[in-house]
């Protein structure tokens, strides 16, 4: 099981429809590259699509422009998001993703360098599943996912099976 960090104008030529992606906002190169290898690391089956930029962010997930297909560009089972990316914010995203009706179930984790109590709470009052500070940790993240009840789908499991296989 191995995951790839997929170019989204790539992504039909990846076969990536079978399963579905995790959303990655993020700006910075080397964030991107840290969030990846702890993916990688958790060994999860699904792949991910990293954008550089908010305004790219809501395309994709309202279908639009070069996204329209949801055959080559699904929904996301999970969004990863960096608070500080060009465009709109990553809070902006979060806040347009939760009043997006068939859009509010997707679970949102806010990745940022801040640890100031005031930008959490207004991570979670937006709607954000969890918040965790940049640099993201191995287990940090594997916590959050598997707190989010998700593991099954990320992992590549069938929800129905006890041992995973």
């Amino acid at each position: 099981m191995r995951m790839e960090m997929v170019d989204p104008k790539l992504a039909a030529d990846t076969g990536m429809g079978a399963s579905f992606p995790i959303l990655l906002v993020e700006d910075d190169a080397s964030q991107a590259m840290l969030v990846e290898r702890v993916l990688r690391r958790a060994r999860l089956a699904n792949p991910v699509i990293a954008l550089t930029n908010g305004d790219d962010a809501i395309a994709y997930l309202d279908g639009r422009d070069h996204y329209a297909d949801r055959e080559q560009f699904p929904l996301p089972i999970l969004v990863l998001l960096d608070v500080h990316v060009p465009g709109k914010s990553g809070l902006e995203i979060l806040t347009w993703l939760r009043k997006q009706p068939a859009l509010d179930h997707v679970p949102a984790v806010v990745l940022s360098g801040s640890a100031e109590s005031e930008d959490i709470d207004r991570a979670f009052e937006l709607g954000a599943e969890s918040y965790l500070v940049k640099p993201v940790g191995f287990d940090a993240l594997l916590d959050t996912v598997g707190r989010l009840g998700l593991s099954w789908v990320i992992l590549g499991r069938n929800p129905g099976s006890a041992n995973g296989h």
